[in-house]
């Protein structure tokens, strides 16, 4: 029998790329092998996915390989470094190191949009907020439920950055800030799993944001997460999942988090009690649609809604002060969080910010 010719690293000629610029060859064989790729490699990879240059079928291979066995600190940092070399980013008067995002990963049981509800009462409460989010599966996402809240989530970079300075809240609809990830969407949409990307999304703020609440739909990535935020400079991070498999402090058990902090990181856990809030179950805060999810964000922001919808506001609120240094404990940050409904100061940025981004 004729041996073929091998090609390509060692590949027989008949699994060579042809017609295109580059290929994820190493990269496959690496994570079919059972290793992890390095953090250059992965930003290799990512910056030729990035550039569409790779084939629709090795990216599918990529990104199931690692969210098969989950991605490592060094994929993540990899990645993360190639998205944000390619974020369209929004320039303001406040340093990036003082601004602070709420995104999560999403992927995990939906509730009523809580880390918008919490972005719009920290910014009330003097913190500076760049809420990066998009649509999501479910048909209510934060995009979706801040467009029915009257903001307009299509602005212009410079219209955000006008938000930040004079409303300290502004919203960065992910799909207008990475633009190099329309090369990637059909796969994502084709594999209909959480990737890498969910992880990504977070750790890629177009301002730049050096603080951030971000919940994960999984919570064996909780110190992995912290980790990448101290690689990639993150002044002050709280990373969380709860036991109950929310991407947000809950209310019906109790939340891991990783605490990220001028580059250490420490383990706590949080339950409503500690705070001074009352247990709930998850049914009394999870949205019916959009147009009851509009309502109970609404409902808190103004102060007219009480009860359980509230008091997880508060709680993740006041765990978005914290690592805003606007508060030194979560209970502090609880009561500030309250006041600044109860004084109509969360209501009023959420008017100036549907005010401002309409121009």
């Amino acid at each position: 029998m004729t041996s073929r010719k091998p090609d390509q690293e060692g590949a027989p000629r008949e699994f060579s790329r042809q017609g295109v610029e580059t290929d994820l060859t190493p990269q496959l064989r690496t994570l079919l092998d059972g290793h992890s790729l390095s953090a250059d490699a992965a930003s290799d990879a990512f910056e030729a996915m990035m550039s569409g240059e790779v084939h629709h079928g090795e990216m599918g291979a990529l990104l199931a390989l690692l969210a098969n066995r989950g991605p490592s600190r060094d994929e993540l940092l990899g990645a993360a470094r190639v998205m944000r070399r390619h974020v369209s980013p929004i320039a303001c008067n406040t340093p990036s190191e003082n601004i602070l995002d709420t995104a999560g990963t999403g992927g995990a049981p939906k509730t009523f949009n809580v880390s918008t509800a919490a972005a719009i009462v920290a910014a009330g409460a003097g913190a500076v907020v760049a809420k990066h989010g998009n649509r999501s599966r479910t048909g209510r996402g934060s995009a979706e439920v801040l467009q029915g809240l009257g903001v307009n989530v299509d602005a212009g970079t410079d219209v955000q950055a006008r938000c930040l300075d004079e409303a300290r809240i502004c919203f960065c609809f992910a799909i207008h800030h990475h633009p190099a990830t329309r090369h990637v969407m059909p796969v994502r949409k084709a594999l209909g799993v959480p990737t890498i990307f969910n992880l990504l999304g977070p750790l890629t703020n177009p301002a730049g944001a050096g603080r951030q609440l971000m919940g994960i739909y999984d919570g064996t990535f909780l110190e992995v997460i912290g980790e990448v935020f101290v690689e990639l400079g993150t002044r002050h991070a709280m990373v969380l999942h709860s036991e109950d498999g929310l991407d947000e402090c809950s209310l019906s058990a109790p939340t891991n988090i990783i605490h990220v902090r001028d580059g250490t990181l420490d383990r706590l856990s949080i339950t409503p009690e500690q705070a001074g809030l009352a247990s709930a179950p998850r049914e009394a805060v999870t949205a019916r649609d959009l147009d009851h999810a509009v309502e109970l964000v609404r409902g808190v922001v103004d102060g007219s809604l009480q009860g359980p919808p509230l008091d997880m506001t508060l709680l993740n609120a006041a765990a978005a002060l914290l690592v805003s240094d606007l508060c030194e404990t979560i209970q502090e940050g609880v009561d500030l969080a309250r006041t600044t409904i109860g004084d109509g100061a969360a209501m009023r940025t959420l008017e100036q910010l549907s005010e401002l981004s309409s121009g």
